[in-house]
């Protein structure tokens, strides 16, 4: 049958997390805290490093710039999800479905890739002090940071458009609380096989890569500080474990998730909610909880505002 024949789909229903009216109105009130904190955390991060001249090391601009992408790729869920628990309008329009999957995969791989800059850049402090000036200059954060949106973009353009030039006839209930890429394909009309491959091969090696070389970096820190066991570097080490716990909360599940055809395991939606809410959430607490510099900056930062 050819592809004109089929009645487009217009829009998709997204079946939440649970149709029981009290669990919904527990999960708004877990996801609109859990929101809140993404937001306040993060944009008091943002705001704590950009007014305190002492938090101008490379760590510190490239901290800011992952508490900026953590607000983004929460909100391109979060809303939603807040508003469907809430009013139980679980209809998204076919062209917002794929504006979510695109800014959701833009926004979330930019992050994997700044995550992955920020281990380098550790690892220059600790394994290379003398050139750490040098290597990790503004200019170069910068041109890395610009390198991590361009990667996301390129990422995700490639995953949108091997979504839309399927064809979506018939089913268009999705299994998941927001619009993603392998309960999107898995309503198609047509065999798509190599499509999911494909998206496997995309998504799925872009997480399990960036994360050996997380790991990697890791492993050569280790070395180095049993080799020098000096206070710095016990320090920085301290920002590594920290940097650790950030990593394994959002590259496991993603690699789970993604690193498969859809279809080969059944999808687990609350596995979604480990990467998409709970990660942006931990980064903040994480982040100045392991820091005395960013503790006694926002406390400078709550001063001057009561005076």
């Amino acid at each position: 049958m050819a592809q004109d024949n089929f009645s487009r789909v217009t829009e998709f229903i997204l079946l939440g997390l649970s149709d029981n009216r009290e669990l919904q109105l527990l999960f708004f009130t877990l996801f609109l805290l859990a929101y809140a904190m993404v937001l306040l955390g993060n944009l008091l991060i943002i705001v704590t490093v950009r007014t305190d001249p002492k938090l101008s090391s490379p760590m510190y601009f490239l901290l800011c710039h992952l508490s900026f992408i953590d607000i983004c790729y929460t909100s391109v869920t979060a809303p939603k999800v807040l508003v469907a628990l809430l009013s139980g309008h679980k209809a998204v329009a076919f062209e917002g479905c794929m504006a979510q999957l695109f800014f959701l995969h833009f926004v979330g791989s930019s992050e994997m890739f700044l995550l992955t800059v920020m281990a380098f850049d550790r690892y220059t402090a600790i394994c290379r002090p003398l050139h750490y000036t040098a290597i990790m200059a503004r200019r170069a954060c910068w041109a890395l940071v610009a390198a991590c949106w361009a990667g996301g973009f390129i990422h995700s353009i490639v995953q949108t458009v091997l979504t839309l030039q399927l064809p979506f006839c018939g089913p268009n209930t999705i299994h998941s609380y927001f619009c993603d890429v392998l309960p999107v394909v898995q309503l198609a009309c047509a065999d798509t096989t190599l499509t999911e491959w494909l998206m496997a091969s995309n998504s799925g090696l872009i997480s399990l890569a960036c994360f050996l070389v997380l790991v990697a970096s890791y492993v050569l820190i280790l070395a180095k500080v049993r080799a020098c066991l000096s206070q710095g570097r016990w320090k920085a080490l301290s920002t590594c474990a920290s940097h650790v716990m950030v990593v394994t909360l959002l590259f496991v599940p993603c690699i789970f998730t993604y690193l498969r055809p859809a279809g080969t395991l059944p999808s687990n939606k609350y596995i979604c909610v480990i990467y998409t809410t709970f990660s942006p959430m931990m980064n903040p607490l994480i982040y100045t909880l392991r820091s005395k510099e960013v503790k006694g900056s926002m406390w400078r930062l709550w001063k001057r505002c009561r005076a």
